[in-house]
This record gives structure tokens, C-alpha cells and sequence, in this order.
């Protein structure tokens, strides 16, 4: 019992030392040459403090630390540890889809479910009954359409509007053609037809081009927006598709957007 509450203490103690410094967050390699305890100590000194909701395991390896004003909820927003986390996978990456959107005003979207984009190789998802981060993948993107946000521990990587906004489309698996126009509806307003223009052309992926163009024509009524994203498709092989995928390609025909029209758009 005794050295186990050596063991408690000496553990405690590094923590208060780093969260003191405005960390949230440690790692078990980081602790084993830290803390001056045996393997079981540590193992067990872990296991007592997260039964007492003082810290969190977020993934394996990764621990957050739990101020009293969230011990209810059994672990810290995700926005207090996730730029700590990357680095520790030593993965790029940046906030995108819904959680960028929040990020940027959008009131409708207080997800529960955040949305990481990074690079390969793949890593799993991490969903239980506090957490629910989804990691999505992208070979590439360029710095200049990613934007730091500053948070209560430091700043995250966001999507800027504009990629926000062709993200949206490009994975549209997840949120579907009506919920991603009453995303745009409030987005559009953060959106720049200059900064929208040059995010475009460096997309690339021509597809979720038209389908934002013509949700923001035809659905939404930003001609300015609209003529960025038509701007930049000249001198791209832009070729017939369907707004919904998913859907059979019946329906009127977008000459501006070449997009069939085979869904009745219905935003929130």
C-alpha cells in the first residue's frame, strides 16, 4: 500500500507539473522515463486516477488529464488535446467538414462526432461512449487553405471556408447533398469568390467543383461564388454527373455545371 501511494504521488506530481504549463494531455512513454516507478506501479497508479475520472485514455498510449470542471463527463473537449495527439502520431492533418464548419460560425453544427483529415496510412476511428473522432484521408492539400484556430490549449489546424466548403462534396458519403447545403447556407458567408477561386484549382478533384457550384447557383442563389468555382473549371475535362451519386442519373440537365439533376434539394 505504501508504495503504491508513493506511486500515486509521483504520478500525480508530473501531471500537476505539466498541466500547471497549460498541458492536457501525456503520454505512457512519456511517464515511464518521466516517473521513477516500476511498470506495475505506473500501470496501476494509471488505473486508479482514470477510476477516479482524473485522467482519460483517448487512445492507446495517449492519456488526457481531467480538470475537476469535466470529471463529469469523464473526459476533455476535443479540441483541448487532438493537435497533441497528431503530433504524437506524428500525422499531419487538419480539422475538417462539420467540426470546421463550427469552427467557422456555422450554429446548425455542433456535431457529436468530429471529423480529423489527414494522411495514410489509415488510422482507425475512435468511437465509445465519450469520444466519437472519425479520421478521414487525403494523399495531399496545400498549407495555404488551412488555417489555425486558437483554442483554450493552444491553436488546432482548420480548413479554411473555401475548403470547408469542397471537403463537404468531396466526402458528401457522410452528410449527403441536404444537409451539406444548409452547412453552405451559413458557410457561404465566410467564403471569399478570391479565395474560393484558388482553393478550387488546387483541388484535385473536379467533381465536388460542380456539385458546390451548383448548390451554390441554383439552390442557394451566391452568383459571386458561383463564378469563382466556373472560373475554375475552365481548362479542366469537366464531365457529366449526377448531383446524389447514390441515386439514379434521371433528371433535368445543369448545362452550366454539367450535373443531372436527379434529386429535389431539401435544406434544413
Amino acid at each position: 500500500m505504501e508504495n503504491d501511494q508513493i506511486s500515486d504521488i509521483n504520478v500525480k506530481d508530473y501531471l500537476l507539473k505539466i498541466n500547471s504549463k497549460g498541458r492536457y494531455s501525456f503520454t505512457l512513454d512519456e511517464l515511464r522515463r518521466m516517473v521513477p516507478v516500476s511498470e506495475r506501479a505506473l500501470n496501476q497508479s494509471l488505473f486508479r486516477l482514470k477510476n477516479k475520472k482524473q485522467i482519460g485514455l483517448v487512445r492507446q498510449g495517449f492519456y488526457v488529464i481531467i480538470p475537476p470542471t469535466y470529471s463529469s463527463f469523464g473526459i476533455l473537449p476535443f479540441y483541448f488535446y487532438i493537435d497533441q495527439m497528431m503530433n504524437w502520431l506524428n500525422k499531419p492533418y487538419y480539422l475538417g467538414l462539420l467540426t470546421a464548419a463550427a469552427l467557422h460560425g456555422s450554429a446548425h453544427q455542433q456535431p457529436m462526432e468530429s471529423f480529423v483529415i489527414t494522411r495514410p496510412p489509415v488510422l482507425r476511428k475512435i468511437h465509445n461512449d465519450k469520444i466519437a473522432i472519425n479520421f478521414l484521408y487525403k494523399k495531399t492539400w496545400a498549407d495555404e487553405d488551412i488555417v489555425k484556430k486558437k483554442t483554450e490549449t493552444g491553436y488546432v489546424s482548420v480548413s479554411s471556408p473555401e475548403l470547408t466548403a469542397l471537403d463537404i462534396l468531396y466526402y458528401n458519403n457522410w452528410i449527403g447533398i441536404d444537409r451539406a447545403t444548409t452547412i453552405l447556407a451559413e458557410l457561404m458567408d465566410e467564403m471569399k469568390p478570391g479565395a474560393l477561386l484558388q482553393t478550387a484549382r488546387r483541388f484535385p478533384v473536379i467533381a465536388p467543383i460542380q456539385r458546390l457550384g451548383y448548390l451554390l447557383d441554383h439552390e442557394l442563389g451566391n452568383e459571386k461564388l458561383a463564378a469563382a468555382l466556373e472560373k475554375a473549371l475552365l481548362g479542366r475535362h469537366v464531365s457529366k454527373i449526377a448531383l446524389a451519386h447514390s441515386k439514379e442519373r434521371k433528371g433535368d440537365y445543369i448545362a452550366r455545371w454539367k450535373i443531372i439533376k436527379n434529386m429535389e434539394v431539401e435544406s434544413d
